[in-house]
């Protein structure tokens, strides 16, 4: 009996105290999203980055023939333009330097209100031309497009002083950055600074300026963005469950 007790003493599991890990209790940790494959481009060759413009109209205008974009084809450097516009958002910055020729027309407009400013809508209509030109694509033939011009958009990546060259992730951030914008339907108070205008709720004009532009759009027009570049998101190779909610 002693040696029963004894071995039976010895070899009993105990259970660990409260807020204590036993050695073989270890923490799982959450698999990572799994990325999707992305879609393959072309296999054209491609010239020089000096030398894409007509390329890219080409495989553009395939892509879409809504005027905004027929405007922005009318530009030149496409590539330098769109690596630029990508990285300026990956970084929480506005890109409307790099979008002088295809700004919208008339002027930021506000309205007063027994004595507080806010946006007026009309403003945000200004916009629509935008975000229908970007619901209207088609989301995997995007995909295909950017992937047949991915190297020239590496190419240009480099020369805005990124030689690891990865384009890719830094699409990824632009996208999870505008997708971080909120969606604010009801009235937006602003507060006057000198000879512009900023956001009266701190929260909001705590966002970067990349989301603060894309705000100023409209409800209506951030959704159909943002409805768009999660559509795009799988088709070049990033997982849904990695966006924001």
């Amino acid at each position: 009996l002693g040696a029963g007790g004894y071995y039976y003493m010895r070899t009993r599991t105990v259970p660990a105290p409260a807020g204590v890990r036993s050695a073989t209790d270890q923490a799982v940790a959450p698999a990572a999203p799994v990325r999707p494959l992305p879609e393959a481009g072309e296999t054209i060759d491609l010239p020089p980055i000096d030398q894409t413009d007509a390329i890219v109209r080409e495989l553009v205008t395939r892509l879409s023939s809504h005027p905004t974009i027929a405007a922005w084809l009318t530009t030149d450097q496409l590539i330098r333009n769109f690596t630029a516009v990508v990285d300026n958002i990956a970084n929480g910055l506005t890109p409307s330097g790099h979008l002088g020729k295809v700004r919208p027309a008339g002027s930021f407009q506000v309205r007063e209100d027994r004595g507080s400013l806010w946006i007026d809508t009309r403003s945000f209509r200004r916009y629509d031309r935008y975000a229908d030109a970007v619901a209207a694509l088609d989301a995997r033939g995007a995909a295909r497009l950017y992937a047949t011009l991915r190297p020239r958009l590496i190419d240009g990546y480099r020369e805005l002083g990124h030689p690891d060259g990865n384009f890719d992730q830094a699409f990824e951030r632009a996208l999870i950055e505008l997708l971080k914008t909120p969606v604010i339907d009801g009235d937006i108070a602003l507060a006057s600074k000198s000879v512009a205008y900023e956001f009266a709720d701190p929260r909001l004009q705590s966002l970067s300026s990349a989301q603060r532009q894309l705000l100023r759009m409209g409800p209506r027009n951030v959704r159909l963005i943002q409805a768009k570049l999660r559509e795009i998101a799988p088709f070049v190779g990033i997982a849904p469950e990695s966006l924001p909610r």
